[in-house]
């Protein structure tokens, strides 16, 4: 018997990531073979492009449906041979090449929809199914009723026990609010980019929803995100143009193990999604039929957004104008009641808790765990090792128990300052050289956010990395930790010097020497070590506290989860792989 792994996107090759998924479907592997392969137009199997999509076409386009159009003469008919339905048959095909007698699939995100869709088409052969992420069998609806209609919940969960009373006390409202005002007007927001130079983001209703499914995949932007709308309510949107601007900081080195092939998500994505329009349609007539039938759905379905956001996930967008090359797939016939364990994150928002419902009604033995605190690719980014104690049960044969209570490991992080008066002293240190202490330390929390969110992204510790400070100066990364130069995240205090990486990261190891300088803080030097000592001395006078009490904040552990792949020692975890 084998487990063969399904990536996600449409468009995820699987080898890239075999050591990976070796690793997480690990207690499977006892008594079964791991069986991988790349789905046709991923990875080995054909990768897919079409000319029209490269940087060169699309600066000559006059609109995005061309674009759309030409990609779809350039693929030619065979664009129809990319759907799901072919995937399942050369899943079949390499089952019955390889001899074995049932298969044990594990899906992760779209790879859960070909599991289902064999499972309906050769129930026979299925062994089991582990299914992480899960779409339903039909496949995405293309409103994604069910990813607004997540959004409360995941915040509910996000500021469970006053985790968001720093933040607001309605966070959920100041998104709606937020989103009501960029619908009228994009806000301008301020940020300064790997060589500390001011630029300009563009805050929109669709950088908003952007932003929300990116907290999908890397649990410091959802963190992040409560204090930024906040922010951004208050006229300061330079917390959300920096979520922006450290989104765009490219890796030191190239890692496509993860990557969507973008010409085969397209592809399938057009031709099978079930789209509120008739597949001969010309494109205007498309566009009248999809607003029609996004008009008839209640307004309260996609809260804190409006109808029209429906729009913003752009699979419509993409597909109005795609000439469809397929036929579409008959119904599937019932899915076999097989051992089945369905693992949901409870902040994700692509694939929400809904949908493992509803494929858990469809197969009457099935287990669902939802795991708190997670977000999309539940093995590749439950912190807590509830997944991989379920996975183990499961295939023992036993019965799944429910994620014990846990704490949230990325709290709600708190409202960036707009000025140094804003700020408590620190405790022992009184005035102006009190606030710049308290201002030095949130600095390094803040630092340190901003590196584990590019850590969580790059899979490791971002070597190389450059990015600028939230109120201006630069960091860079090296392997001897960070490199601030007049690195400012509270206005008129800035910081220059090294702060090693078990510092920065572990709270441990050599300490962090900086300069303080900056038109509204304490000049002088500080010294912050392990445990939260602090001294030094700003305006000429020496000082000494302990500031473990903040340093403590937004600090990583590893416990009962497993070991995570790191640098120089230093732990990071590497989420959300199978997307």
């Amino acid at each position: 018997m084998a487990v063969v792994a399904l990536a996600g996107g449409p468009g995820q090759a699987t080898l890239p990531l075999a050591q990976f998924i070796e690793e997480a479907i690990g207690p499977a592997l006892a008594t079964r073979d791991l069986l991988l392969f790349d789905q046709r137009g991923t990875g080995a199997s054909g990768a897919l492009s079409c000319a029209a999509l490269s940087a060169a076409e699309l600066r000559t386009a006059n609109s995005f449906s061309e674009v759309i159009r030409r990609c779809a003469r350039q693929l030619g008919p065979a664009r129809g041979a990319y759907t799901t339905r072919e995937s399942v048959e050369d899943l079949e095909a390499i089952r019955q090449a390889a001899g074995y007698e049932k298969l044990v699939l594990y899906g992760t995100s779209y790879g859960t929809k070909v599991a289902l869709d064999y499972a309906q088409r050769y129930p026979q052969n299925v062994a089991s199914l582990v299914l992480d992420s899960t779409e339903t069998p039909e496949g995405p609806e293309p409103f994604h009723i069910s990813t607004f209609k997540a959004i409360r919940p995941a915040l509910e969960e996000l500021c469970a026990r006053r985790g968001c009373n720093r933040v607001s006390a309605t966070p959920l409202r100041d998104l709606a609010q937020l989103v009501s005002a960029t619908n009228s007007r994009a806000l301008v927001g301020q940020a300064y980019d790997a060589h500390g130079r001011r630029v300009r983001r563009i805050v929109s209703t669709r950088t908003l929803f952007d932003l929300l499914l990116a907290g999908d995949l890397n649990p410091v932007i959802r963190a992040e995100l409560p204090a930024a709308v906040h922010s951004a309510l208050h006229r300061d949107a330079g917390p959300l143009a920096r979520l922006l601007t450290v989104l765009s900081v490219p890796p030191a080195r190239e890692e496509k193990s993860s990557s969507i092939d973008e010409t085969l998500f397209i592809t399938t994505s057009c031709e099978e999604t079930p789209f509120p329009w008739q597949r001969g349609a010309p494109e205007a007539t498309r566009a009248v039929e999809a607003e029609a039938a996004l008009n008839l759905l209640p307004s309260a379905d996609f809260y804190p957004f409006d109808p029209e956001s429906a729009l913003l996930d752009m699979t419509i967008p993409l597909c109005v104008a795609w000439p469809d090359a397929s036929t579409p797939s008959p119904p599937g016939g019932p899915l076999p009641n097989v051992p089945t364990l369905i693992l949901s994150g409870g902040q994700d928002l692509r694939t929400p808790t809904e949908n493992a419902r509803r494929v858990a009604t469809l197969i009457p033995d099935a287990q669902l765990l939802r795991v708190p605190f997670t977000g999309h690719s539940v093995i590749g980014s439950d912190l807590s090792g509830c997944a991989r104690t379920a996975l183990t049960a499961f295939f023992a044969g036993a019965s799944v128990s429910p994620c014990p209570a846990t704490a949230n490991r990325f709290p709600p992080a708190p409202v960036a300052p707009r000025r140094l008066s804003a700020l408590s002293p620190a405790a022992g240190v009184g005035g102006l050289r009190g606030r710049t202490v308290t201002a030095a330390v949130d600095s390094v929390l803040d630092l340190r956010r901003t590196v584990i969110e590019l850590a969580l992204d790059f899979g490791e510790l971002p070597l190389g990395a450059r990015f600028g400070g939230l109120r201006g100066g630069t960091v860079h990364i090296t392997k001897a930790g960070a490199r601030l130069e007049r690195f400012s995240y509270v206005p008129g205090v800035q910081l220059s010097g090294l702060i090693p990486a078990g510092i920065l990261l572990r709270n441990s190891g050599a300490a962090a020497s900086l300069g303080v300088g900056g038109a509204a803080a304490a000049h002088g030097s500080l010294r912050l070590a392990s445990g939260g000592r602090l001294s030094g001395a700003l305006d000429g006078r020496r000082l000494r506290a302990n500031v473990s009490a903040r340093v403590k904040i937004a600090r990583l552990s590893t416990e009962a989860g497993g070991e995570w792949p790191g640098v120089n020692g230093f732990p990071i975890p590497a989420l959300a792989r199978l997307r």
